[in-house]
């Protein structure tokens, strides 16, 4: 069991080459913005946390990993700011590979120096600097100006050039980070990559800053173009074998950082134990055939080190530029302006729209990849796309208003005070294929059309529409069918949002049943079928009566309860032939088993992965064999025999199916074992749910759900506890709507809401030959459940219509 701590979202490290994920169990604790290029149909385990910095999160994970996937035989970590982490977990868990003590020469700048210091490897003056006064004495001694850094930092982050007394006077030391403080260097930068053996080098390459690291903090770009000067070469080769043999204690790769004098003499500023961040290891694999991360990767499993004895011989030489924003992050992207004729041969940009705040290299500009035959050839390359490409922002200001894009709508009578809702929390928006009409009111002149299938037109749509506000921008939709477009488009832009991977894995229900069975969560027993033998074969094994339902419908459309062979046959015939606007059938049906006891739906607050539950809605069904569902009680549950139950098994379903952002709507069966997982989406719960909820407990759902997009803790306290419950009407056989009346239905006592849901000439055709054929919606609220379901038996009996028959 080999365990890999993994922040990158882009392509670094290629983890399924390195190690054969069906021989070995490997698995991953990552965030969820870095599941892109993960092997997670072969890993063995995933578990997220908010940041692999968070130590807490990260140990629990790897706990949970260990439980279910056995004792880790290694810790893997590629990224540095992961390094010490996976150090300290081998020290724990007394596993090989690097541990504290062993990496300390490498990440502790101030014992880093004094080792180099002590081997004779020139590197520059280092002192503590706890407070003024030491950096005060430093100065005194090597003059000013001075860089005040972290002892242990990374990408130049917290460090501070101070030119006087004065300057240093007005700094303020970081809290709870341990500081260093050396001369001012004016030299060039270069830096080393490459690999060491345990006792030399090899292979290598050097490259050339064109700027440096602290000036691309400051708005500079940052470029490195690979030295080819063979004289050069050999000076750098000597120091740097010099300085990996004083600090690498194994076979290591290393990225080094030197200062190059006007005179050509050489000083070590750091040395890493990993590849080379930015675009090194891209430049590596793409321009010379080697694969740092390979090599990184079997230096701490124990394998042999892939990388060849010889440094290849391409003739080529590589290069990479960093563009920064125009202003400082957090901004949003408005455009990106790049040369006409594109000498990088690979480039990685933001979408306009896409909000920037930081999170290193990867994630702080426009990127971009050179190669050619001569470093020269390479630099000038390098300097005309930093002239001619522009990344133009917009600052975010934290405190102006926010801007809120629903992507669809849905159906008006079902959805008209979610906007409602969403309007009194936020200025909103909307994105759809049609011009507004019911929603003008709540979202005023902030439409953007677009096809909603499309993520690329709805990126633009959605980016259209935050580009006009100075502050936070979110993305939110409560339309099933769009939650996958939504999802990309908030990776897209950098927006929280349930991951694309989350979402698939709530709206493939076989995928559902899967992961909850690979993670131990109780569900039900499933098998995925694709002809109607096989459907018999699987209720045969699994035992009837069993449920039939598609893959990635919605609304239980196709769902039917098999309680015979015949009668399985006939449901795969209706699993695999039922639709839902907007919604692809996926192959094959499953056959599952049949969970006996009260249905209920559970929503819940999801704050980087912290599970929330909001409300419990008790499920009225009907129309057996099918499962329509005709109505929901909201009603106090805590007090409940099965409550403490339900938590558990809600909040493990959502760790395994990764539901770390957002309202989810879950629902599960009281079965006589314990409470089993039916389903899971990635949503607000449709039928007047969260209205429900919002009029039981005065938590409203929406604002929650407009909270959570803005990446804002909602407040879920509830104010009061009642009863609210829905009932749907329908008509008694397949029918014409030609006349409908809920006026005296909504005189009722305790009835809150009267809605119309089929106007005159509507076609109601009752399960299964149609989708939810309801007359209309009534909401009661009262301080018992008795007390709604009487409100409720007297409004029906005061609804009046008038329906024509239609023939069967």
């Amino acid at each position: 069991h080999v365990v890999v701590l993994h922040r990158w979202s882009d392509r670094y490290a290629d983890y399924a080459a390195y190690l054969d994920h069906t021989a070995h169990r490997v698995s991953y604790v990552t965030t969820e913005r870095a599941l892109t290029h993960l092997p997670l149909e072969t890993a063995a385990g995933v578990e997220l946390v908010d940041s692999t910095e968070n130590t807490k999160a990260v140990r629990e994970a790897v706990d949970r990993l260990a439980e279910r996937c056995g004792p880790p035989a290694r810790i893997v970590a590629l990224q540095e700011t992961d390094l010490d982490l996976a150090a300290v977990l081998r020290d724990e868990l007394s596993l090989p590979g690097p541990g504290a003590e062993e990496l300390r020469p490498v990440r502790d700048k101030l014992l880093m120096a004094q080792r180099l210091d002590a081997q004779g490897v020139p590197t520059p003056a280092t002192a503590a600097a706890p407070d003024h006064p030491a950096v005060t004495r430093f100065a005194a001694a090597h003059g000013w100006p001075v860089l005040v850094k972290p002892r242990r930092g990374t990408a130049s982050a917290d460090v501070t050039r101070l030119d006087s007394p004065e300057e240093l006077a007005a700094y303020r030391f970081p809290t709870d980070t341990d500081m260093i403080v050396q001369p001012w260097v004016a030299d060039r930068v270069l830096h080393v990559d490459g690999v060491f053996d345990g006792q030399d080098l090899r292979l290598w390459r050097a490259s050339r800053y064109l700027s440096t690291c602290l000036e691309f903090t400051s708005g500079e770009v940052l470029g490195s173009v690979e030295i080819d000067d063979d004289a050069v070469l050999a000076r750098i080769g000597v120091v740097t074998a010099r300085a990996v043999q004083a600090l690498l204690a194994r076979p290591s790769v290393f990225h080094l950082e030197l200062f190059e004098s006007a005179t050509g003499a050489l000083t070590v500023l750091e040395l890493g134990a990993r590849p080379g961040g930015a675009e090194v290891p891209f430049i590596w694999r793409d321009v010379h055939g080697v694969d740092l991360m390979a090599a990184a990767f079997a230096h701490q499993t124990g394998a042999p080190d892939p990388t060849p004895a010889a440094p290849p011989r391409t003739g080529q030489t590589g290069g990479w530029l960093l563009v920064p924003p125009s202003v400082p992050a957090p901004c949003r992207v408005r455009s990106v302006t790049l040369p006409e004729d594109m000498p990088a041969y690979a480039s990685s940009l933001p979408h306009p729209g896409r909000l920037m705040n930081g999170g290193g290299y990867e994630h702080a500009g426009a990127r971009f990849r050179f190669q050619g035959g001569s470093s020269a050839e390479v630099e000038a390359a390098l300097l005309r796309t930093a002239r001619a490409t522009a990344l133009v922002c917009t600052p975010v200001d934290a405190e102006a208003p926010a801007r809120l894009a629903v992507v669809g709508c849905g159906n008006p009578p079902y959805r008209t005070y979610a906007l409602a809702a969403l309007a009194e929390r936020v200025e909103t928006g909307l994105v759809q294929p049609a011009p507004p009409q019911w929603q003008r009111p709540y979202i005023g002149d902030r439409f953007r059309a677009a096809d909603t299938s499309d993520a690329d037109a709805v990126t633009a749509a959605v980016a259209g529409l935050l580009a006009s506000a100075t502050g936070p921008g979110a993305v939110l939709t409560w339309d099933e069918t769009l939650l996958a477009t939504t999802a990309e488009v908030a990776r897209r832009l950098n927006l929280p949002h349930l991951g694309p991977e989350a979402v698939r894995g709530c709206r493939d229900k076989l995928t559902t049943r899967q992961v909850l069975a690979a993670a131990g969560v109780p569900s039900a027993g499933f098998r995925h079928v694709h002809d109607r033998d096989e459907a018999i074969e699987a209720a045969r094994d699994l035992g009837l009566p069993v449920v039939v339902k598609p893959r990635g419908l919605a609304g239980s459309i196709g769902v039917t309860l098999a309680t015979g062979p015949e009668e399985v046959g006939r449901a795969y015939q209706q699993a695999t032939t039922s639709s839902f606007p907007g919604i692809d059938r996926l192959a094959g049906a499953i056959v599952e088993e049949y969970l006996t006891g009260p249905e209920i739906s559970v929503d819940c607050a999801v704050d980087n992965g912290r599970v929330r539950i909001v409300n419990v809605a008790r499920k009225r069904l009907g129309f057996a064999p099918h499962f329509e569902e005709v109505g929901h009680l909201v009603a106090p549950w805590r007090d409940e025999p099965w409550a403490y139950e339900v938590e558990f098994v809600v909040t493990a379903a959502h760790a395994a199916l990764g539901l770390r952002t957002g309202i989810t709507h879950s629902e599960l069966r009281l079965t006589p074992s314990g409470p089993r997982v039916v389903e899971v989406n990635g949503r607000l719960g449709g039928d007047f749910i969260p209205l429900l909820g919002r009029l039981a407990t005065g938590i409203d759902q929406v604002a929650a759900a407009a909270d959570l997009a803005l990446g804002r803790t909602p407040d879920l306290t509830p104010p009061h506890e009642r009863c609210a419950e829905v009932r749907f009407l329908y008509p008694a056989h397949d029918a014409v709507v030609r006349e409908l009346d809920l006026t005296a239905a909504a005189a009722v006592p305790g009835i809150v809401e009267t809605v119309d849901l089929a106007p005159p000439g509507t076609e109601l055709r009752l399960p299964p030959r149609g989708i939810v054929p309801r007359l209309a919606a009534l909401v009661a609220v009262g301080d018992t459940p008795g007390q709604c379901a009487t409100a409720l038996d007297r409004a029906e009996a005061a609804l009046r219509h008038r329906l024509v028959p239609l023939p069967r």
